[in-house]
């Protein structure tokens, strides 16, 4: 198996939230990390530009995206928590969560305005690859 990418994550990240606790990164990252069945390599293998582990990388990049649409909450004990919008989008069921899909909330929208810089760069036709990749992931392909 491959380490999925972090719009693969979405999902199932949101689904392991629906019990409404308080849930920590790392145990998220070690349920996620069962569910996709990835190996100890897998797990392992790090970014060449910051060293840390891919997997770790976009399972954080997830929970943001979820997070800056509404779907989930941080709380103060710096956890995180399914939210009530996020309920909804689960009793729908989807049959995938990516950033198209998380496009239909304003608060989305305003997290990923482009900046100047990026716009040009969307005017060179790779607005597609920015919206599939995590930063780090742009950094590596470079």
């Amino acid at each position: 198996m491959m380490i999925p990418d972090f719009q693969s994550i979405m999902l199932p990240l949101l689904k392991i939230s629906e019990d409404k606790k308080e849930h920590t990164l790392q145990e998220v990252r070690n349920s996620l990390a069962d569910y996709f069945n990835l190996t100890k390599e897998e797990k392992s293998k790090l970014l060449s530009k910051s060293k840390q582990p891919v997997f770790n990388n976009r399972v954080g990049w997830a929970r943001t995206y979820l997070k800056k649409a509404g779907l989930l909450e941080y709380t103060p004990k710096g956890h995180f928590r399914i939210t009530e919008r996020g309920l909804k989008v689960l009793q729908e069921k989807p049959s995938i969560i990516n950033v198209k899909y998380l496009k239909q909330f304003p608060e989305l929208l305003e997290f990923i305005k482009p900046t100047k810089k990026e716009k040009k760069i969307k005017d060179k036709g790779i607005e597609l690859l920015l919206e599939e990749k995590t930063p780090e992931d742009l950094l590596e392909i470079g």
